[in-house]
């Protein structure tokens, strides 16, 4: 199948941007490669020290030359569901290496929160520079040098956006992402979001909502839902990072622990010095992120992702942007309905055919390119085929060629919608991105005044006195990465997505960032500039009208820019202080653009 035309052209533009950031990338990727194993050129002080506390059995291997030595990068932690499962993988990669003459080490841990526990507290402001400091963590855990490949345990929001970022300064080294899997699901995601609709509006008590809420998040794995982390777990697929089809496979099942004990086996297989050699900084290049981004689009993914695609794409010395991102959701079609899109999770989403399905049917409309490295060989074909035990041996068959589930997934020439879920906005305001994919044709566009919060709290409290019984767009400014670290506003969801269902015409307009389970009510996001850096957000006014209209991508205020312009500047009340926020005061001052990516990391970033 050829290329879609516009999946060539935007590719070739990225090409053709990143052309000197990506050479100098390469060059310096190559130099690590050229200075050769890490452990010839460790002392044999440094490289004792290294194996010093490791059961004897390594040490006797440590001491052949050419046995290779795999890095374990983990976000283990035991308070969240989607890393607990993390506690066993060592175990199993370790008896996994030594049966094939080789050790593995855990060579660091990463910090990994969780937004659905910090949602509307403090602490969410320290959540997406959460992420650069998890690259940087990666960095350290790396840079001891000791090892031929590495594999990266993570799965949820800014933790694997983190390990890639950071493993790709370690490009010369084949990565492989190895997930836990989701959680089996609970309550069904509309009676989830029934009881929250309820307690926003005071109809339900606390304790019925904790009792829907854990019933809805009850066991081992990730959220159910079609979020951030599952995004994640789609994109290493597309990107050709996991080993195909280990993305929403059940932690503690058989299949699950046989797809960890094969990930040091294929990260030994494709380290330099063999004829398979893979090292990620081939594997993740401009054609690999075009990938991600489709997959994102056809599967009505998180937005979260127009910031952490952009940084880890970065980190490779390829350079998008949102036009590309809304260039190619215009050609992309959604193939699936997943909650907050849909009203079923990722497991039904997998039993319908999942990742496998839709990576055949991107790469036969040629909207995804083939011709890819992965993890697994080149070409991205090895990504329409799934895992399966024959006899309890690992082995791969081909992927369903047909949707299980047409409520859940379609083919790309019977689409949900024609247009990927993804959209750009300009105007007057700056530029902002937009989710469509879950929201009703007859939401996408309107306008209403203006009612302007600083803060979040103020918009729920103006619900609770019933002010938000009217149309309106809600301006909430000073929500972005340098105003107070760019929090997820999820919070926001029922009360408006409760306004929109009364009948009233209700959108969100916000330099801040929405979760991937963003839901119904269209919200413009990451308006850049933000109102913190000369945005035009901190001039707008109660009763201005604005205009959102994410079919034609506007996003424009009836205000003549000359009177805007003169308007004094309102300013943000952020203090900064308490539950560690003033630790984070350097990342706040020195963080980029939502554009591009909103990280510290890149020099120049400001």
């Amino acid at each position: 199948m050829s290329m879609h035309p516009v999946t060539a052209d935007v590719t070739a533009r990225i090409i053709d941007r990143s052309r000197e950031v990506r050479a100098d990338y390469l060059e310096r990727m190559e130099a690590a490669r050229s200075a050769g194993v890490g452990r010839a050129k460790l002392s044999c002080a440094n490289w004792a020290h290294a194996f010093a506390a490791s059961p004897e059995g390594d040490k006797q291997r440590m001491r052949n030359p050419t046995a290779p030595n795999v890095a374990i990068v983990s976000s283990y932690n035991d308070m969240l569901s989607a890393h607990q499962p993390f506690e066993r993988f060592p175990e199993l990669i370790k008896a996994a290496a030594e049966a094939v003459g080789a050790t593995a080490q855990v060579a660091g841990g990463v910090p990994a929160m969780c937004d659905g526990v910090t949602q509307g507290r403090p602490g969410m402001e320290l959540s997406l520079f959460s992420r650069d400091v998890i690259a940087m963590s990666t960095a350290v855990a790396l840079t001891h040098d000791a090892f031929d490949s590495a594999l990266m345990l993570g799965v949820c929001d800014k933790i694997v956006p983190g390990l890639v970022m950071g493993a790709l300064a370690f490009g010369h080294l084949p990565v492989i992402f190895v997930p836990a899997g989701p959680m089996t699901s609970g309550l069904p995601n509309a009676e989830k979001a029934r009881v929250r609709g309820l307690y926003a509006q005071g109809l339900a008590t606390r304790d019925e909502l904790l009792d829907s809420e854990m019933k809805s998040y009850h066991g081992p794995g990730t959220c159910t839902f079609y979020g951030t982390a599952n995004s994640n777990q789609m994109m290493m697929e597309m990107m050709g990072l996991h080993l195909p089809g280990a993305a929403f496979v059940h932690p503690n099942t058989p299949l699950r622990d046989a797809l960890t004990a094969a990930a040091p086996r294929r990260a030994i297989e494709i380290a330099d010095g063999g004829n398979a050699y893979a090292p990620m900084s081939a594997v993740v290049d401009a054609k690999s992120i075009v990938n991600a981004l489709v997959g994102l689009l056809a599967t009505g993914g998180s937005t979260n992702h127009t910031l952490h695609l952009v940084a880890m794409a970065r980190a490779a010395g390829v350079l998008i942007d949102w036009s590309d991102f809304d260039a190619l959701s215009k050609v992309t079609p959604l193939l699936a309905r997943v909650y907050p899109n849909g009203s079923e999770d990722v497991n039904a989403f997998h039993a319908a055919g999942g990742m496998a399905f839709v990576i055949r049917q991107l790469l036969d409309a040629g909207l995804a390119h083939e011709d890819v490295v992965t993890v697994a060989g080149t070409g991205l074909r090895h990504y329409q085929t799934e895992p399966f035990l024959q006899d309890g041996v690992l082995t791969w068959r081909e992927g369903t060629a047909t949707s299980l589930n047409s409520d859940i997934l379609r083919p790309a020439d019977n689409p949900f919608q024609a247009e990927g879920g993804i959209r750009l906005l300009t105007g007057g305001l700056g530029r902002a991105v937009i989710k469509t994919s879950a929201v009703k044709a007859e939401h996408l566009t309107l306008e209403a005044p203006a009612l302007v919060f600083d803060d979040q709290d103020d918009l729920l409290a103006a619900h609770k006195r019933g002010e938000l019984n009217r149309d309106f767009i809600a301006v909430l400014r000073f929500q972005g990465p340098q105003a107070n670290g760019m929090p997820e506003l999820h919070s926001l969801t029922p009360v408006l997505g409760v306004l929109q269902d009364k009948g009233f015409k209700v959108a969100l307009v916000t330099d801040g960032r929405m979760s991937g389970a963003s839901g119904k009510v269209p919200a413009a996001i990451h308006v850049t500039p933000e109102a913190a850096c000369g945005g035009l957000l901190a001039q707008v006014r109660d009763g201005d009208i604005i205009r959102l209209d994410a079919h034609a991508g506007v996003l424009e205020i009836k205000v003549d820019p000359s009177e805007l312009a003169a308007r004094p500047r309102a300013v943000a009340k952020g203090s900064g202080f308490g539950y560690g926020r003033e630790l984070f005061g350097w990342m706040r001052r020195s963080v980029g653009a939502a554009e591009a990516g909103a990280s510290v990391l890149f020099e120049g970033a400001a």
